[in-house]
């Protein structure tokens, strides 16, 4: 059970939740914990995911960098082959179906601002997503032939468990028959074909623009400091109004004080809200 402090915020942001007319749920990598997905958060928690990257001192900056795919193909391919995999597998939560179930009862409706590349969102039913940094299940060419992007629906790659490398052969561009690499923004990342995220975000920010007026209430679930990306966009839509409610159970500060602060892991705060609302 919550502290009486944290009950009266529950409390305060049930009621914002009740009185919205448009839900916007900016969400980061904590959004997908409750669903079994590994937390990346910092070398320890990225090497306790991925044991062989420990070995070999990779730490996921350097794993996430599309250098690898000119210099080291097998590397790269094993670590994104194995989470195409990963998430294909993985079941959204049940906080997915309440933050749906809270949105198609808005007048105005629900949006979707996440980083997370997994997918999960789309699994679990939502069709308004933009997805800031890509998705994992698309991909590109690697060198850069076109900015086309095709779905990896049919894509397998093995990759070898002890070595987390990928083996046999490499997705191929059907464009210039070189490498292949996921649809996804990396680090230090030029060469990212963004148009797909692009369209997405323009949708998102028309519906933004449409709800002058209206009472936007903005849930912000799992986003962190060290990318700060969900975080801004959050503060940004709810300053008109500060209708912002922060689910962070490591970070859940508020900067100027605006908002609430729920310091609860995803799927706990929203259950409690969902009895409250």
């Amino acid at each position: 059970m919550p502290d009486l402090a944290s009950r009266t915020d529950l409390t305060r942001a049930a009621e914002l939740l009740r009185g919205a007319d448009a839900l916007l749920v900016c969400a980061g990598a904590g959004m997908g914990v409750d669903s079994g997905l590994p937390d990346f958060r910092g070398d320890a928690g990225f090497w306790r995911a991925y044991p062989p990257y420990a070995a070999l001192g990779l730490r996921f900056e350097e794993l996430a960098d599309p250098v690898h795919f000119a210099e080291d193909p097998a590397l790269a391919w094993g670590f994104y082959g194995h989470r195409i995999a990963l998430y294909r597998a993985t079941v959204p939560h049940a906080g997915f179906a309440l933050l749906r179930k809270w949105g198609e009862s808005r007048p105005r409706g629900q949006w979707v601002f996440t980083s997370n590349v997994d997918g999960q969102f789309q699994l679990a039913g939502f069709d308004r997503v933009a997805e800031c940094h890509g998705s994992i299940h698309w991909l590109q060419c690697a060198g850069g032939c076109s900015d086309d992007i095709w779905p990896a629906a049919d894509l397998q790659v093995e990759v070898d468990p002890d070595t987390m490398r990928a083996v046999g052969e490499l997705p191929g561009c059907p464009g210039c028959g070189g490498l292949a690499r996921p649809n996804i923004l990396m680090f230090g990342d030029y060469d990212w074909a963004g148009r797909r995220s692009q369209a997405q975000l323009a949708d998102y920010t028309r519906w933004r623009r449409e709800l002058r007026g209206a009472n936007l209430v903005v849930v912000e679930i799992g986003a962190g400091q060290a990318v700060p990306t969900v975080r801004r966009q959050a503060e940004l839509a709810s300053a008109a109004g500060g209708g912002l409610i922060r689910i962070n159970p490591r970070e859940p500060q508020l900067r100027h004080g605006r908002g609430i602060a729920l310091p609860l892991t995803c799927l706990d705060a929203l259950q409690q809200l969902d009895e409250l609302i």
